[in-house]
C-alpha cells in the first residue's frame, strides 16, 4: 500500500522530532503536494476554507520546518518570501522584474552543492550546515513585455 502524503508529512515530522500536530501536517502537506512556491498568505488562502490556521501559526510552523530543514525559505527579488519543500536537489531561478521562482533540476546537482559546500568550508574555516543556489534574471513573460 502506498502511503498517502499525508503519511509521508507525518513520517517526516517525526523524524525531525517534532510533534506532530493538525497545523503543521496541514502545511507540510500542502507544502509537499504544491510546486509554487508559496508566501505565507498563498497558504493561508489555500488552507482557509479549512479553518484550522491563522496567519501566526503559519509563520511559526513554516519557521520551525525551515528550522530543522525540512522545507528552505526564499527571499524574493519583491521582498517577499516564498517556501519550497526540497523534494529533489534542484536550485532556484528568480525573476529580477516580476518575482517568479522556478525550480532548476540539473544532473549530479546534489554532489556539486556538497562540492561546493566543502570548498567554502576550506577556504573560510566556516562549517557549513545547508546552502542554497539562487539564479536571477527575466522571464519570458518580462522579456517580452521589455521587448515591446
Amino acid at each position: 500500500m502506498k502511503a498517502t502524503l499525508e503519511d509521508q508529512a507525518h513520517k517526516l515530522l517525526h523524524e525531525h522530532n517534532l510533534k506532530v500536530t493538525k497545523p503543521r501536517l496541514q502545511i507540510l502537506t500542502y507544502l509537499m503536494s504544491h510546486h509554487n512556491h508559496p508566501t505565507v498568505e498563498t497558504i493561508y488562502q489555500a488552507q482557509k476554507s479549512v479553518g484550522l490556521i491563522n496567519k501566526a501559526t503559519i509563520y511559526n510552523t513554516l519557521n520551525t520546518l525551515v528550522k530543522v530543514g525540512i522545507i528552505m525559505e526564499i527571499k524574493n527579488g519583491d521582498n517577499s518570501t516564498h517556501y519550497d519543500f526540497f523534494v529533489k536537489p534542484h536550485f532556484h531561478i528568480i525573476c529580477k522584474n516580476c518575482g517568479k521562482i522556478a525550480d532548476v533540476f540539473y544532473p549530479n546537482f546534489d554532489k556539486i552543492e556538497d562540492q561546493m559546500r566543502k570548498n567554502a568550508e576550506e577556504q573560510t574555516g566556516f562549517t557549513t550546515s545547508a546552502s542554497h543556489l539562487e539564479i536571477f534574471g527575466l522571464c519570458p513573460k518580462c522579456q517580452k513585455k521589455t521587448k515591446k
